[in-house]
């Protein structure tokens, strides 16, 4: 696991409220709901932290509560904040920020495999064997 999300603490392997933090999270979502932008809004809440962080930790699905992670805040609240984020950055021509980068996955390599003219009982053989048809070429 990752490190834990502001508002929690780990005890005895398991993630508990912070409940100091957690109300700072809980007024985080007030404060940027009532119109305060993010850095202030967190600010307010006692969250020294950036525009960008504040902006993360109104994104983050663990204060709605999974498997591991207790319950922060309601999906009402974490809707309206969603909604509300993106209602700003229509306003603000900010949709198309986020680019779709290129699928440059491509195999470093061709294989080319002759075919076998061999079987073997024993697999670890048969493996060996296969593998050593393979040809590649690098690209």
């Amino acid at each position: 696991m990752g490190h834990t999300p502001y508002g929690y603490r780990t005890e005895n392997g398991k993630a508990v409220i912070d409940e100091e933090k957690a109300q700072q999270i809980r007024n985080l979502y007030r404060n940027y709901l009532d119109g305060m932008a993010l850095a202030r809004a967190a600010h307010e809440a006692g969250i020294e932290t950036w525009h960008g962080s504040a902006k993360r930790l109104l994104e983050n699905k663990h204060y709605l509560g999974d498997d591991y992670y207790p319950a922060i805040i309601d999906q009402q609240t974490y809707d309206r904040a969603q909604a509300e984020r993106l209602r700003r950055a229509k306003v603000l021509g900010r949709t198309n920020r986020k680019k779709q980068s290129p699928d440059t996955r491509k195999p470093p390599t061709r294989f080319k495999l002759a075919a076998p003219e061999q079987a073997y009982d024993d697999p670890k053989q048969q493996a060996e064997y296969l593998y050593s048809l393979i040809e590649s070429e690098a690209r």
